[in-house]
Parts: structure tokens; sequence; C-alpha cells
């Protein structure tokens, strides 16, 4: 059933009520054409419940920005929606294209702290065929922050609605390519989703390795929340079997590390590692919650993923002066760098053919009565 302003509605109920489906909830594709946006295309969905949210065709299908009934559920960027032609693949120069959002991607064939690589080229490891057929790695240098796969364009874009019997569902769908000659062949494909009358985006991921030798692979969804979401007096709402800085910076902070404080000046991030509990499907959720927003209302947003497939957690906290965000970030990997990944043994290798598939759903907790059901859900993970 179809869930607004209150009612529920069957398919032919709604219907007989509007004169075409975009008077309630829609998809459509646009062209961004101003400053650093222009030349990239985005897919605006409004959900019918008070979600609205942007994808960028133009950035891996990634979103950008989300809106609740007018409430922000992200932090934003000063250098806002930027085109894929304005990357700077090197050192930190990710950062003058991060826009922030719900969900940035990080991957696909590093994700994580910049650093010399001597056995791969950046963008992914390279190899050569020598004299006798055998592969072998092509050493070139170094690798930047958080890898190239946001800054990818989306081909074979498709925007569907349909009728599920009496739900009404939106989708765009993409492919995202990393690729570079002698090696790297790693193909994205990405759906998001949204139901009629739902407060919760889906994300549907498949990694497949088109190449024919093995290929490294890290994956971290940068889930950036800001603003209402997050004011002095909100918290975390994670339940981890363990947790610890990833730093000296993090750790004089670790005690509360669950709570978020008002804005500082010129403070260093803050990063957490955290083991989750799971139920008996190995799923998990996290969740922010700020009880004190709108006279006590309440307002809040959560993340529901696998940790099967996702079995790291890092809390990034950046309460800082107009920097003032904080990132839940489900991962296959650490943020220490690739290198480091690979010597301690977490650093996944795909085979030629191989894929690998992804799962998150993002959600709006509403009010502190959804604020307490997610609280009880994620409290009864073991």
């Amino acid at each position: 059933m179809a869930k607004l302003f209150g009612n529920e509605y069957t398919r032919q109920e709604l219907l007989r009520h509007v004169g075409s489906m975009d008077q309630v909830a829609g998809v459509r594709k646009v062209a961004l054409d101003e400053g650093n946006e222009k030349g990239s295309e985005a897919v605006l969905f409004h959900t019918g419940s008070g979600l609205t949210f942007t994808a960028l065709a133009g950035r891996a299908l990634d979103i950008s920005s989300a809106t609740y009934c007018g409430q922000s559920l992200c932090w934003r960027a000063p250098v806002g929606d930027t085109a894929a032609a304005f990357y700077e693949p090197e050192g930190l120069g990710w950062l003058r294209s991060f826009f922030g959002g719900v969900l940035c991607t990080c991957g696909l064939s590093y994700a994580g702290a910049p650093h010399p690589d001597p056995t791969s080229s950046e963008g992914g490891p390279l190899t050569r065929v020598d004299a006798d057929g055998n592969v072998v790695w092509q050493p070139t240098g170094s690798i930047g922050l958080h890898g190239r796969v946001s800054n990818i364009p989306a081909k074979n874009l498709a925007i569907c609605e349909w009728w599920d019997g009496d739900d009404y569902w939106m989708s765009v769908s993409g492919e995202m390519r990393e690729a570079v000659l002698f090696g790297t062949n790693l193909l994205l494909r990405r759906t998001v989703r949204a139901k009629l009358g739902e407060s919760k985006i889906w994300v549907s991921d498949t990694v497949e390795n088109q190449s024919f030798a093995p290929q490294e692979h890290m994956l971290l969804y940068h889930c950036n929340f800001g603003f209402p979401v997050i004011a002095e007096g909100a918290e975390y709402l994670i339940n981890s079997r363990q947790s610890q800085p990833r730093d000296q910076a993090a750790a004089p902070h670790f005690d509360t590390w669950a709570e978020f404080p008002a804005p500082i000046p010129s403070v260093e991030e803050w990063v957490y590692y955290h083991d989750l509990a799971t139920d008996a499907e190995d799923n998990t959720w996290v969740a922010l919650a700020n009880r004190h927003f709108g006279d006590s209302q309440g307002f809040g947003a959560y993340l529901k993923f696998s940790k099967q497939q996702m079995p790291y957690f890092i809390q990034w906290k950046m309460p800082g002066e107009g920097t003032y965000v904080t990132g839940l970030e489900p991962a296959n990997c650490l943020v220490e760098g690739r290198d480091k990944d690979r010597d301690e043994g977490r650093l996944i290798v795909l085979e030629p053919g191989e894929t690998r598939s992804y799962e998150l759903e993002i959600g709006v907790l509403a009010c502190n009565h959804e604020i307490d059901e997610m609280a009880a859900t994620i409290a009864a993970l073991s």
C-alpha cells in the first residue's frame, strides 16, 4: 500500500486522485549547468513522504544532497556538486571535489589515506607480461585519497518508475568502470531505489573484475551527516563489540565517542573503528539521533547493511566550525592505506570474473518515537 499524508492508498484509489504520478512522487533527470558543476547530470527523487534526494549521474550515482520536510539530512562541502572533470587524483586532491552528501563512494581499487605504493600506479595495480608470458607487477608510484570511483560518470543510465501491486517504486541504474591500460578493469553496477511514501533510500552495488588478472578491491560508503541531524547533544546509536581510536588525535576523546559537541574552533578530525554487533542474519544498524530537534520532536538518520559484505565500520567525527560533519562509513577495508590493508591481510583480491555485491539502506528517523524504536533494534544486536 502507498502511504501518503497519514493515509494508505491502493494503486486504484491513488490513481483516482491524481492526473500523473509526478503529482505525488517521481524521478527525473536534469542537467547541472553552472560553475564547477557544469557538464554533469543529476537524477532527482521525491518520494511523497517528505524525502527528496539527488543522485549524481555524473558522479557514480552518489547521493549528493537529501532533505526531509525541508530539513537537510547531510553535510554539504563548500565545493558543492562538482563535475568529474575537476577531479584531482594526487595526494589529498580528492577533497577538492568532495561534495559531502549522504553517500560519496570510495574505491574501487583503493580507498583511504594517500601513500607511496611502489607495486602499483595511481588508480590500481598495473601489470605487464614479460617475455615468457608471465604477468608481473609494473612498479610505478603512489596513490591518492579515497580512489576514483566517485568521479566516474555513469553509463547505460536507466530511470524507471513502476507499480508492484499497490507499491510504487522509482529507481536509477548505471555502470561505472575504473580501468587503465595494462591494469585495473573493475566495473561497478549500481541501482538506487526509493518507494512511494517511504523515507528510505536503497543502494545496490555489484563490483566485477573484468580483467584477466587478479585485482585488488576496496570499497567504502562515506555517508556524511550534518546539521540538524547533528547538533550539540546529538548521539550516535552504535552497538559495538569493540571500539578503538584510529590514532593519537582521536585517543584523548575516546570516552565521548558516542556524543556530538557544539562546533569547535580549529579542531582535528577524530576517527574510531568499531566491530559492530549483528542480528542472526549478520545485518547491522547504526544511527544518529538529535532528540532535542524541533522542541524535542527529534530527528535522525540510520544505515542498515550486511556485516558479511562490509565487515568494518569507521566513525568520522569532525565537529569543526563550518566543517561540522560526521561520517558513518561501512567498508570492506580500513582507511590507513591500501599498503597497510595488504600487509595486515585485510585486502580483498578479486580473481578474473569474480564479483562482490553490496547493499546499503539509508533511512530517516522523523521523531523521537522512531529514534526509540531504532535504539531498541540496535541494542538487541549481539
